[in-house]
């Protein structure tokens, strides 16, 4: 790296030096972030101090170089050591560090003490911030032992940002013996939340603690509240796009386990900032409170502005003979569905094969013959009859038009289904089509999936990824995405999205989504797309807005009742249409009554 500024020094005192003439300089030599010249007679007085061995201890001079270093580093604009330490890793990786990341690192360690909620909104970059600071403490000798907790299926991704933007080697963790033994450690929340693991971690000392998707520890009767609470730590970060969810007692919650006192005692918070559970009084004082421990940026201008999301709608007709059996086979659901009741056990194969159906015969025979199968030795006579004729069918419309689509696109693209059986049938007709694939999916160890990510940037020009290998998946390099089927659930939606319109991405993004026609996915796509306006803008708070909507059962339930109740395209319709309503009024009064505070 270039110095900052020159340095001249004679390296020992002028008194070795005559009045009268003016010492002759050497060569300049880079030492640290100095630049530094030795005079004549200094650079003999160092050879025979060296020859005779008088110098201070190798430890002495890292210490002070070290303490120069820090003191250059306070002269800088930023004031952070890393800047500099990673410039040219950086450089080389492509990455840019964002201005709101670097000023949320100087508050952070400058007004917080390393003690603080990073809550920025989705996609801006809240890992990077977190690691920007610990390399930040690394460098300033103030940690050593760290722990990173996060859920199981992160914990990959945040070994790939740490190694490769920040140089910092992880560990993650697989033993017991892990928990004291790795000094920089990456482990899932649930794992460690055990008691056998909380004994052990509850006994070590960290300098640093690091918990991402923070609002899961919002209850503080929880054993994931109590293991974080037990933690012996001299900085905290906690990283949430939600510090608020349903309820200001979540966020009273989570500052408390950050900074016990901030807010007082629960009861003085209530009375003072709660008019109710979700509307919160005086505000001005409350947002000056949170402020000393909460950071929060918005997409926009100062932060990010991302690319824009395309999205087209592609409707694919059933031929006669897929339409009779998708016909049938949701009329057996309906049948079973209406007789089950919304709490009967068979509900959740029955929304399962509803949904597969709309994806491929092939995955929804799967579940037809282990529906088959439970009903030994007594089968359900209708369930051998869909059987029998789902097994006679060889035409997928839904991948005849996907080869079509493909024709028409020259860059990478990933693919997205919920259901094996689906991956391995769109694979099997893309690679006879002559195009190179990968799949992706929740059965892959790390290191194997890590392997897929590159095979898929180097060489295949098509990635079909299920739900669960999607999860922690980051692919900035790929601006297409086909969902061949549509999740009912529109967060994991949002997810899938998430992989490819992400911060570093510099290309709009296309959407095409594959509806098949006169069948629920027809709906699906008409109140996400239509009446909530899901894929044109990042909701950032969607799960807070799905949780306040206080559904009696899940969002795929509340789809699944309003199916079963009708059968008239518009009853369903108007339905849909009063749901659609409900989301966008629980959008409304999330962001009026809380993320103003933020």
């Amino acid at each position: 790296m270039e110095p900052l500024f020159p340095i001249t020094v004679p390296l020992f005192s002028p008194m070795q030096h005559s009045a009268e003439a003016s010492p002759e300089y050497s060569e300049p030599t880079k030492v640290g972030l100095f630049t530094v010249q030795f005079s004549q007679g200094g650079l003999k007085q160092l050879v025979q101090e060296i020859r005779q061995k008088r110098f201070d201890s190798w430890e002495w001079f890292l210490l002070a170089l070290h303490g120069d270093e820090l003191h250059v580093a306070q002269r800088t604009p930023s004031g952070l050591l890393a800047l500099g330490h990673l410039a040219e890793r950086w450089k080389k990786a492509g990455v840019i560090p964002y201005p709101h990341q670097i000023k949320a690192a100087e508050r952070v360690i400058n007004e917080m003490r390393g003690q603080a909620i990073l809550a920025d909104e989705v996609g801006l970059g809240k890992t990077i911030e977190a690691g920007l600071i610990l390399k930040e403490y690394m460098l300033r000798g103030l940690v050593r032992k760290a722990l990173i907790l996060t859920p199981a299926n992160l914990a990959w991704q945040w070994y790939s940002e740490l190694y490769e933007k920040f140089n910092i080697v992880p560990g993650i963790q697989r033993t017991k013996w892990d928990w004291e033994y790795s000094d920089i450690l990456i482990a899932s929340i649930d794992t460690a939340k055990r008691e056998e693991h909380a004994r052990i971690i509850h006994g070590i000392q960290y300098d640093m603690l690091i918990v991402d998707e923070a609002h899961k520890l919002k209850n503080s009767s929880t054993a994931a509240f109590r293991l974080v609470d037990g933690i012996q730590k001299k900085f905290c970060l906690m990283l949430t796009a939600t510090p608020v969810q349903n309820d200001l007692k979540e966020l009273y919650n989570l500052i408390t386990l950050l900074k016990p006192g901030q807010l007082g005692s629960y009861r003085s918070f209530r009375a003072k900032f709660m008019k109710d559970k979700r509307t919160p009084k005086n505000p001005g004082e409350l947002r000056s409170l949170l402020s000393q421990v909460l950071i929060r940026h918005k997409r926009g201008a100062g932060t990010v502005q991302f690319t824009k999301r395309i999205v087209h709608p592609i409707v694919v007709r059933l031929s006669p003979i897929e339409q009779e059996l998708y016909d049938q086979v949701t009329r057996f659901i309906k049948d079973a569905g209406r007789k089950a009741g919304l709490s009967g056990p068979l509900i959740l194969p029955l929304i399962t094969l509803q949904r597969e159906v709309c994806s491929s015969f092939f995955a929804a025979g799967l579940t037809l013959q282990k529906m088959l199968d439970k009903g030994q030795p007594h089968p359900n006579p209708v369930l051998g009859e869909i059987l029998v004729r789902a097994a006679q069918i060889r035409q997928n419309s839904k991948c005849d038009i996907l080869e079509q689509l493909m024709s028409t696109l020259e860059d990478k693209v990933i693919i997205f289904t919920e259901y094996r059986a689906t991956q391995d049938y769109i694979r099997y007709r893309l690679e006879r089509a002559g195009y190179s694939t990968v799949g992706f999916d929740g059965r892959l160890s790390r290191g194997k999936k890590e392997w897929i990510k590159q095979q898929f940037y180097r060489n295949a020009q098509v990635m079909v990824s299920t739900e669960s290998g999607g999860e922690g998946l980051n692919l900035q390099f790929c601006n297409t995405i086909i969902n061949f089927d549509l999740p009912w659930n529109p967060m994991r939606l949002e997810q899938r999205i998430g992989r490819v319109h992400r911060l570093g991405q510099m290309r709009d993004v296309h959407i095409y989504n594959l509806v098949t026609e006169n069948t629920i996915e027809e709906h699906i796509m008409y109140l996400l797309h239509k009446k909530i306006n899901l894929f044109e803008e990042i909701i950032g708070e969607l799960d807070a807005i799905l949780l306040h909507l206080n559904l009696a059962k899940s969002f795929e339930s509340e789809l699944m009742r309003i199916f079963l109740e009708h059968d008239e395209k518009e009853a369903i319709r108007r339905e849909l249409d009063e749901f659609g309503d409900r989301i966008l009024q629980g959008k409304h009064a999330v962001k009026s009554a809380v993320i103003d505070l933020l």
